[in-house]
């Protein structure tokens, strides 16, 4: 049985057919470099689509074609601003997603080394004297 991790600690419920399908719709939709680019640059900072094409080096119609994607499925937000649209990524979950596999990636495309692994406190105490 698939299990996922809830809200109370110890307790484990199952996961559903939807979650599943949600969840591999979301990596997929994140699967192309530049969305994901666009992803991470809309982590860490607000722009408008002029500036994410100068960044990515993609066209702004193709620029703004992902955008939509991202911003239907929920990952993007955008609010106006004058005759722009200013673009971001707001949800915890995301932006959490998108710095933990930039985390575990490193700039050379291999795997990044683990960070050290905090010691439990209780295996962290010597024989009793």
């Amino acid at each position: 049985m698939t299990e996922s991790s809830s809200a109370r600690a110890g307790e484990h419920v199952p996961l559903t057919a939807p979650q599943l399908r949600a969840a591999a719709d979301t990596f997929a939709l994140l699967s192309t470099p530049t969305r994901l680019h666009l992803a991470w640059l809309l982590a860490r900072h607000e722009y408008d689509v002029g500036t994410l094409a100068e960044q990515t080096g993609a066209t702004v119609a193709a620029v703004s074609q992902h955008l939509a994607k991202l911003r239907i499925a929920g990952l993007v937000t955008s609010r106006r601003e004058g005759r722009r649209q200013i673009y971001a990524v707001e949800d915890p979950h995301v932006l959490m997603l998108v710095a933990q596999i930039f985390d575990h990636i490193a700039p050379d495309g291999s795997l990044a080394p683990d960070p050290p692994t905090p010691r439990h406190p209780a295996k962290d105490t010597g024989p009793a004297e």
